[in-house]
């Protein structure tokens, strides 16, 4: 077989050593050495092969706007969100457009290839669905971009948000959001889940809601979410994002949660960099973590995977377009400080993540999209521990990023003349 691209001698995730052989946009093999040139060969050797990363919950209408028109002084996420209101009248669809696209050039770079992103619809010009969609098109080369449409102000709190929220569909919008814990009342949250799920099972489409993205122990619509799901028979297209009040429920109510969601096949998407940043606010001490329990979901069988949520925007005043970063801080939120554990949050910004996306033409196998990216680490657990450089990343069969590998020059006496922090542990 001739091939177009050969990645050789890479480390993949489960410590196989092997050649991964192209062919068009379609990973034609993977075997320990393939005796074959190639019209391109990427040398590997020593480094890991990933699959590329993945994001499943991001806002980029908002992305790149920190500033505009201020700075969210209390950092919380009621005034997030009001300041957003603020911001909302001033956007351009040029403006939507170019921010978002910077960020994908991000994304590209750092190896992020697929993100799935809440668009709000409570703007009545929908001009930020518009910009997404011309957004979606430029980037499908290299990108696959799912969008949500997202009523941020209230399927039912905001006058018009219920009928953009079907415009927005009718536009071709991929996927049903919502909100409901920030309706007027809890009834309203509980009545919004089930029309939106009845919206997304009548049109055939995939549910993903922000739920329960409070400290309140009694926002409990994660349940509503995970019964309309066995109502209508949505399973494996669900998702309930942060779940951030099930951090201060009492664990009785949560023994009878999590069968629930698990029976459902309900996934879940905590936004460890957000939800630390944002939760717990009102709190003295002790503080609550602001986090999901990742670790007790996991246990149940429950699809986790992490999420960036924000980069430089009214919520969030950081980030790089880095799911390593994110893995790094749930691990440490989550307290899964195993091996097992750790590499388990490798897999959860790769290849589970598309999973919840259904994403199934991504991952390293024969037959699977070629997509992927060379890391400059010698395993998932030291991907983690670094957040290495991205040392090639290749989307559809075509190598779209490349960077040497950064090591940093010594000048000591008596000691190596480079060092770059990877680690080999001695043998025993």
């Amino acid at each position: 077989m001739n091939f177009d691209l050969i990645v050789r001698g890479g480390t993949l995730p489960d410590g196989t050593i092997a050649d991964i052989g192209i062919v068009g946009e379609t990973i034609a093999a993977i075997e320990p050495e393939l005796n074959v040139t190639a019209g391109t060969a990427i040398d590997a050797h020593g480094n890991l092969i990933s699959p590329p990363f993945v994001d499943p919950h991001f806002h980029m209408d908002a992305t790149l706007s920190l500033g505009i028109p201020r700075v969210n002084a209390s950092g919380t996420l009621l005034e997030g969100i009001s300041l957003w209101g603020e911001l909302k009248p001033l956007l351009t669809h040029e403006a939507v457009r170019e921010r978002a696209l910077a960020y994908c050039d991000w994304a590209v770079s750092m190896g992020l290839l697929a993100i799935r992103t809440h668009v709000d619809v409570c703007d009545d010009r929908l001009l930020a669905v518009e910009a997404l969609l011309d957004v979606k098109k430029t980037v499908a080369p290299t990108i696959d971009l799912q969008l949500v449409a997202f009523p941020q102000d209230g399927f039912y709190r905001s006058p018009t948000a219920r009928d953009n929220t079907i415009r927005a569909l009718d536009m071709g919008i991929d996927i049903v959001g919502g909100i409901p814990h920030f309706e007027r009342t809890m009834v309203d949250g509980t009545r919004s889940v089930t029309e939106l799920c009845e919206i997304a099972a009548k049109r055939g489409l995939m549910v993903d809601l922000h739920c329960d993205e409070t400290d309140d122990p009694l926002s409990r619509h994660i349940e509503q979410l995970a019964y309309e799901t066995q109502r209508l028979g949505l399973q494996g297209r669900v998702a309930g994002s942060h779940l951030t009040s099930m951090h201060s429920m009492d664990n009785y109510y949560v023994s009878k949660l999590l069968p629930l969601i698990a029976e459902a096949g309900v996934s879940a998407i905590p936004n460890p960099l957000i939800n630390i940043m944002l939760q717990g606010r009102h709190d003295t001490f002790p503080k609550r973590r602001g986090l999901t329990r990742v670790k007790e979901m996991l246990a149940h069988g429950i699809r986790v995977g992490w999420g960036q949520d924000c980069v430089l925007d009214p919520w969030y005043s950081l980030g790089t377009a880095d799911m390593l970063d994110v893995a790094f801080m749930g691990l440490h939120v989550a307290q899964m400080s195993s091996p097992a554990d750790m590499a388990r949050c490798f897999d959860m910004v790769t290849n589970v993540n598309a999973a919840i996306m259904g994403l199934d033409h991504l991952g390293l196998a024969v037959g699977k999209r070629a997509s992927l990216v060379v890391l400059d680490a010698g395993d998932p657990v030291e991907a983690l521990r670094l957040r290495p450089e991205r040392l090639c990343v290749i989307a559809r069969g075509k190598v779209v990023a490349e960077r040497a590998r950064q090591d940093t020059r010594l000048s000591i006496a008596g000691r190596p003349g480079t060092v770059n922090r990877r680690h080999r542990p001695p043998m025993s």
